[in-house]
């Protein structure tokens, strides 16, 4: 350590980001490993090509609503990680408790959102023979959503702490779960019918209900969060405290609901285009997605180390912490990106047997591969300015980058010049590098206003 400035080295850095990403990026890998699961098996189905569809479709709508409770909830990370960095557990104990408010308000409408989604896919021109099958599995995934709301709180809080491997314990315990499930629900297996899509849908609540409990107790019991005192006292919701968590967390749910709806309505887009290069998507998205748990893991570790940091008063070391982050990223992202120009034949394989959509999605694993930099970049930055506090001019970022450039010119080469779902990958590639460049200047000047003026704990304005 250097005792003038209290900065760490680089080394420690490197090792003490590492060492909280690490369990988060396994727990995210594994849980998203639940989605692969689902898209291997859908893939086995006797039709699956719908069935393909109908998860790609039903999942984007999800993972819609998903963004919105986790950026919301997300809130909890950066103000536990202050207080935690100036010794103040109990205060972070506290804001965990009104998170648990935030979290009540959110399950309802979540629910609501998922149960009733075919109405939405209708509204948004879905193949009509992808909806019905779209439709059962939402509303069985709907019953996980209030337990969902959950699991990101509890999540949060801890990483808030420093503590990361209750993320890394339930995402490993839901995919092994989730593999059996599956198995019996969509296939029909002791003496259940075979429920197909929806079953998986089943399968995933019960999954998701499940991890919630097992957080709860861990929470509960581990020794790490004793000096919290977390569940010592019943605390009622306190509109002062709600209001700060939604100041910083507003800007994060619109954020990743931006970005979130990108991906959401590139999908529903390219499910015009018919089951066939709708399923390709999937295969290519799905595998992104999965991958992308590496960069989004560093990320959450980067938030809690940047707040660490400011909350003891070290401004530098915030700066220090999130170029270390940032460079981690171009690495794993690099082998990322190498991993899927070199195998791209061996992935698909890993999800389908059918040459027609096997030759379409190999193409689209190619330019998902051009867009692991920007998109890890991106992500990385997001977490860092969380660290600070700083969230609402990442959300405008988002909006111009991803809805006004990527969305907008995705749009138009898939259907005006008739490039088919390629159009829409190279219009995502755009709007994450557009993305990658702006919230990196916004880090590089936000790092240098806080050494500058000193430390602040509230939202940083716009230069």
């Amino acid at each position: 350590m250097n005792t003038n400035t209290g900065k760490p080295s680089l080394w420690f850095e490197i090792r003490r980001t590492l060492q909280l990403a690490a369990p988060v990026m396994i727990g995210l890998v594994a849980g998203f490993g639940m989605n692969f699961v689902d898209t291997v098996m859908a893939g086995r189905l006797p039709e699956k090509e719908v069935a393909l569809a109908a998860l790609a479709t039903g999942g984007a709508l999800w993972s819609a609503g998903l963004m919105v409770v986790i950026g919301l909830l997300m809130a909890v990370q950066p103000s536990v990680a202050q207080l935690d960095g100036a010794g103040r557990q109990r205060d972070a104990a506290a804001v965990a408790r009104q998170g648990l408010w935030l979290a009540l308000g959110l399950a309802v409408p979540f629910f609501l959102l998922v149960y009733h989604g075919a109405a939405i896919l209708h509204a948004l021109d879905v193949d009509p023979a992808i909806i019905p099958v779209a439709d059962g599995y939402l509303r069985a995934l709907a019953f996980g959503a209030p337990f969902m709301c959950a699991v990101m709180l509890q999540r949060f809080f801890s990483e808030g702490t420093g503590h990361t491997r209750p993320t890394m314990y339930i995402g490993i315990a839901g995919v092994l779960l989730n593999i059996p499930l599956n198995w019996v629900l969509m296939y029909g297996h002791l003496g259940f019918p075979a429920l197909g899509a929806t079953g998986c849908g089943y399968a995933t609540s019960l999954v998701i209900l499940l991890q919630a409990l097992g957080f709860f107790l861990y929470l509960q019991r581990h020794r790490h969060y004793t000096p919290y005192g977390l569940f010592d006292r019943w605390d009622w919701a306190d509109l002062a405290e709600l209001r700060s968590l939604l100041v910083i967390g507003l800007p994060i749910a619109g954020t990743l609901f931006v970005e979130g709806s990108l991906f959401m309505a590139a999908s529903l887009l390219i499910g015009r285009l018919g089951p066939t290069p709708t399923a390709s998507h999937l295969i290519a998205i799905n595998f992104s997605a999965l991958v992308f748990m590496i960069p989004l893991g560093l990320g959450s570790a980067v938030t809690t180390r940047v707040g660490n940091a400011l909350g003891r008063g070290d401004p530098e070391g915030a700066r220090h912490a999130g170029l270390v982050g940032g460079a981690i990223v171009l690495g794993t992202q690099t082998l990322s990106a190498t991993f899927m120009l070199t195998f791209p034949m061996a992935i698909v394989a890993i999800y389908t047997n059918d040459a027609t959509i096997a030759a379409l999605a190999v193409s689209l694993l190619g330019l998902a591969a051009i867009f692991q930099l920007p998109d890890g970049i991106q992500i990385c930055m997001a977490g860092i300015l969380r660290g600070y506090k700083d969230t609402f001019v990442p959300m405008l970022v988002n909006i111009l980058s991803y809805w006004i450039v990527g969305l907008s010119l995705g749009y138009w080469l898939t259907f005006e010049r008739e490039l088919g779902p390629a159009g829409m990958w190279w219009g995502m590639i755009a709007g994450l590098s557009v993305g990658a460049v702006l919230l990196t200047a916004r880090f590089l000047w936000r790092s240098r206003e806080a050494i500058r003026t000193g430390v602040s704990g509230a939202p940083a304005p716009a230069p």
